[in-house]
């Protein structure tokens, strides 16, 4: 099985038509994800890449049924674009789109509020069922599907984990990137809340980072239930100076505070096995199975 996205998820991408657009929309068609519409004001009633666009998502979801969205918009539009995916009803809304303004992104989260709608991003890989739906700009060469769930704030260490995972026959049932940017949509705990409920998810491998609360939030939801499952760990940036922002913009680590080693420790308290760096992971995982 999988979590949020599978082969029955029909995806519209709003940008459809720019560079961006059309790379990844090609790129996911060709895995075989079902993509109906594009979005593009001013370009309704056109075609591209063989697919209807529409002047809004509104429209698309009424004409062609779709569930979710890829969001490769402009940072200055991303926000509006987002709030009329969620407007619209669309189930998972993935926002690749890096940079998009703080204050632009409390609108979204307000927008979000009361709704059905669950948003990955921004600043996402996003998310892959491999085999079934790959939306966003994860890589699939190495995707295998399996039982091992994998939540993640890091690109890179998510496309080197997952390669190895799959070598060592620990397929997937969903990875999502859970965004880099420190207001974002679903979190690690939105992600262990469904990969728990999967019946076919066995482990579970989060992939952290220093700065931001999203491994603390993880040990606290943890520690309050009978997980049933293993769950790995690794937090990135245990050599990071304090006070410096690492990468993008959610591993900034202030004042001596949610630094790696706190992380691992409140990760450890609450029963998740942490691996040393990348190459561990699997033995983690392959140790918590037996």
């Amino acid at each position: 099985m999988a979590i949020l996205v599978d082969q029955r998820t029909r995806v519209l991408v709003q940008g459809a038509t720019g560079r961006a657009g059309t790379f990844y929309t090609d790129q996911a068609v060709r895995y075989g994800s079902t993509y109906v519409a594009g979005v593009r004001p001013g370009r309704g009633g056109t075609k591209h890449l063989g697919i209807p666009v529409f002047h809004s998502v509104k429209e698309a979801v009424e004409e062609t049924g779709a569930t979710a969205s890829l969001v490769v918009v402009p940072a200055p539009n991303a926000a509006d674009a987002m709030i009329e995916a969620i407007e619209a009803g669309l189930e998972t809304i993935v926002c690749v789109t890096e940079r998009v303004p703080m204050h632009d992104m409390a609108r979204v989260k307000r927008a979000l509020e009361g709704t059905q709608s669950v948003l990955i991003g921004p600043n996402s890989q996003g998310i892959l069922t491999p085999g079934q739906c790959k939306i966003g700009v994860m890589p699939t060469k190495d995707a295998k599907p399996g039982r091992i769930g994998i939540a993640s704030r890091s690109a890179s260490l998510t496309s080197e984990i997952l390669a190895n995972c799959s070598a060592a026959d620990l397929g997937q049932s969903t990875t999502v990137g859970i965004g880099g940017d420190t207001i974002h949509g679903i979190g690690f705990v939105g992600c262990l809340e469904r990969f728990k409920d999967d019946p076919e998810t066995e482990a579970v491998v989060l992939i952290g980072e220093i700065g931001g609360r999203e491994e603390e939030k993880a040990a606290e939801y943890l520690s309050s239930v009978t997980y049933g499952k293993p769950v790995i760990g690794l937090v990135a940036g245990r050599h990071a100076p304090q006070g410096r922002r690492m990468g993008h913009a959610g591993t900034l680590s202030v004042f001596g505070l949610e630094t790696a080693e706190q992380k691992v420790a409140k990760l450890r308290e609450a029963g998740v096995l942490v691996a040393k760096d990348a190459s561990d992971v699997v033995s983690t995982v392959l140790k918590a199975l037996k």
